[in-house]
């Protein structure tokens, strides 16, 4: 074990990608890193990530920041529940643990929003708790070291892998490389497809015999899929914007009106769209309706895009009507 844990950490050495809230080893950084990652690829979450530090540089920024803000700094990473756990996360660090993260795995787990992997994520690598942060990647590289052919979604399973990983780990001392290692190596060399394994540094130790089928997951239910029509009302160079309900998928959110308006001067059928959730798909058709009155949730078309968090859902028909009117108004 410690020969396999000194290659990988070596490895890690030369080898890691310079991710500078890992560098730093701020907690604040790498909770917020790593929330936004949960469901992006690093690459993708890290303009985000800069943005949000630019403007909320520590936990005391986010507790006081207005939901809307919130919401548009975090627009185009989905699962906008998570954006409201950090704020209820904050708040409550601001009110415990004055203005800071806890340290241990065990308080951290006790806050909205942060689970086993978040926690020990930040206990291990800003804290240097020797604790493992077991998430997708850390259960890939396992189920392949270990040839592990039972389905990782079973809470049986994952348990099994958990303690595989908590066996491996080295000394306080070296423990936030050592997870970062892991993290790195499932995301650089031990990836889902076409795993490349002549570059692994712990390949010795692997006993998959055919690394590219692990690990073996169940086959998902099929998604449950929903019809939606919207209608887009348009006033000039204004769009109406509505808030949606505060429970249900993208709750508290803004998007377009479900009900057909009676007064219509002109509408014009958009190109559908569908949209894919995690357990459901929204199949939607959208009818630009232009009208000829407006009231107080007409906005402009800049002041959507600089205030306002429209969901990813809504962003084709967003950017269809926009280019309506930006041809209306130049003609």
């Amino acid at each position: 074990m410690k020969e396999f844990q000194k290659d990988l950490i070596d490895w890690y050495i030369h080898n890691h990608r310079p991710l500078e809230f890992r560098l730093k080893k701020d907690p604040y950084e790498i909770w917020i890193s790593e929330i936004m990652a949960q469901q992006t690829r690093i690459e993708a979450m890290l303009p985000y990530f800069k943005r949000w530090i630019q403007q909320l540089p520590d936990i005391e920024s986010v507790a006081k920041c207005d939901d809307e803000k919130l919401n548009k700094l975090w627009q185009g990473l989905g699962y906008y529940s998570r954006c409201k756990n950090i704020k209820k996360c904050a708040i409550e660090c601001v009110e415990k643990y004055n203005g800071k993260l806890p340290c241990t795995k065990e308080e951290l787990l006790k806050l909205p929003g942060i689970g086993p992997y978040t926690a020990g994520a930040i206990a291990s690598i800003a804290n240097g708790q020797r604790v493992s942060a077991v998430d997708g990647n850390v259960i890939r590289v396992f189920s392949r070291l270990y040839n592990i052919f039972e389905d990782v979604t079973k809470t049986s399973v994952k348990k099994q892998i958990e303690k595989l990983v908590d066996e491996s780990l080295p000394s306080k001392e070296e423990i936030s490389y050592y997870n970062q290692a892991i993290m790195e190596l499932g995301a650089l060399i031990c990836i889902p497809k076409n795993p490349r394994c002549e570059l692994c540094p712990v390949k010795k130790y692997c006993d998959a015999k055919d690394p590219g089928s692990l690990p073996y997951k169940a086959k998902k239910k099929a998604r449950k899929i929903e019809y939606k029509h919207l209608y887009i009302l348009v006033h000039k160079d204004k769009v109406h914007v509505v808030k949606r309900a505060d429970t249900g998928l993208l709750a508290g959110l803004y998007g377009f009106d479900e009900m057909k308006p009676e007064k219509i001067i002109e509408s014009i059928e958009l190109k559908p769209y569908i949209h894919i959730f995690s357990h459901i798909e929204w199949h939607m058709d959208a009818t630009l309706c232009i009208v000829d009155k407006e009231d107080i949730n007409y906005k402009k078309i800049e002041e959507i895009e600089e205030h306002i968090a429209l969901p990813s859902a809504f962003m084709p028909f967003f950017k269809q009507i926009k280019e309506i009117i930006y041809g209306k108004s130049r003609n």
